[in-house]
């Protein structure tokens, strides 16, 4: 039985080895005489984040559940994000992607470890243009959710296209399709500062709990998403338009309501949504706008309960890339616009938001980043707890971040 496992285990690994790699960069790396071992393709990496958000700040009720939890009373330095990654291509057809958060807050604890990404990408053809993805992972929607926050300019990601998946993650199945010229494409748009996505396929539809990341399954209803969208070269920029829809049922659970709210009797609510982005690569100019419209569940605190209604949103963020004696400036200015409910908060919150941030980040080296961002603020977000509550204020906010 022993014998007849180590001859399995070789004719399966000289099998793999004819196959081209899935991730196109690695192609330089793969060598067929002899095979590496898996162990010596894995690769860590990483990134911190540390901020200040009250610089300025004129309205300390000012707050964001969803952006950061440092933002307003009590609030003070804080660890934003701490993250470590593990990743590699342990087999020709097989790459698998580890990310845990270290700078969580559950409850009243802060800094507690928590699982953002784990998954296995699985190569279906011979150039693993199609492929398909296992695990924890961003749910393929908006280009905001997709980019990485490591990448991100504005520090914190857009309510209007956020409020879709809290922590822009969940547990599903995704069907990848994209060309091998296309995926050196969007590791380019990563590699070289561009801000890109990253590689989520050309074309991808894919099936998904719908509770969001680290949360059960709390019904039998599985949510499909489905997106497309195509980078090319236009000039000297590089434009990627795209569009996505998603679908399913949310349900609001016990923990997530006020004793007392009323809702549907299981408290059960369709959630669906359709999404338009437009992303240009700041070479120099950068441009990224998106707007989606649906239905979800929100609260209303004219009747005290919980009902399916419409939302609406988006925003546009403006760059321009400045290079200056090996250091990089990215000046950044956005608008957003969001009104709506926000399923995975409190008593599915009711929002409505019109926000303008101004800031740049300084690039000293690949190593560093620093970013400061001028914040104005109008929201209102009311639950059971706080049926009217409708707060506008400013401040200034510092980020550091260290990739290594």
């Amino acid at each position: 039985m022993i014998r007849l496992a180590i001859i399995c285990a070789a004719l399966l690994g000289s099998t793999l080895s004819i196959v081209s790699p899935l991730y196109p960069q690695d192609t330089a790396r793969a060598s067929p005489t002899p095979t590496r071992p898996w162990y010596e393709r894995l690769r860590i990496r990483g990134y911190g984040q540390i901020r200040y958000n009250r610089l300025l700040e004129n309205n300390d009720q000012l707050q964001c559940e969803q952006c950061d939890r440092s933002w307003g009373t009590n609030g003070g330095v804080s660890i934003r994000r701490a993250r470590l990654v593990l990743q590699g291509q342990i087999h020709p057809r097989v790459a698998i992607y580890l990310q845990p958060d270290f700078a969580n807050t559950v409850g009243s604890s802060a800094n507690v470890v928590q699982l953002r990404d784990w998954y296995v990408d699985l190569g279906l053809s011979s150039t693993n243009a199609l492929r398909l993805r296992l695990g924890q992972s961003k749910i393929p929607y908006s280009y905001e959710n997709l980019q990485s926050s490591q990448n991100r300019l504005p520090l914190d990601r857009a309510d209007a296209t956020n409020s879709a998946h809290a922590n822009e993650r969940d547990l599903g199945a995704f069907l990848m399709w994209a060309p091998v010229h296309i995926r050196e494409r969007f590791a380019r748009l990563v590699n070289d500062g561009l801000k890109g996505s990253g590689d989520y396929g050309v074309l991808t539809i894919g099936a998904f709990n719908g509770q969001t990341a680290n949360r059960p399954e709390a019904n039998n209803n599985a949510h499909l998403v489905a997106r497309a969208t195509w980078p090319f070269a236009f000039g000297t920029q590089i434009v990627e338009p795209s569009l996505a829809a998603y679908r399913g049922e949310y349900v609001v659970t016990a923990e997530q309501r006020t004793q007392g709210v009323r809702g549907t009797p299981d408290f059960r609510y369709r959630d669906e949504r359709v999404l338009m982005t437009v992303a240009i690569a700041p070479r120099p100019l950068g441009v990224l706008a998106e707007y989606n419209v649906g239905r979800g569940p929100e609260y209303d605190p004219r009747t005290d309960s919980i009902g399916l209604r419409p939302l609406r949103g988006g925003f546009i963020t403006t760059t321009w890339q400045v290079q200056r004696d090996g250091q990089l400036w990215l000046p950044f200015a956005r608008y957003q616009v969001y009104r709506g409910g926000k399923k995975h908060e409190r008593d599915a919150r009711s929002y409505s938001v019109n926000d303008v941030e101004l800031g740049v980040e300084w690039q000293p080296s690949p190593a560093v980043e620093v970013t400061m961002a001028w914040y104005r603020g109008d929201r209102r977000f009311e639950d059971k707890t706080r049926p009217s509550n409708h707060q506008r204020g400013r401040l200034l906010r510092l980020q550091l971040q260290f990739n290594y």
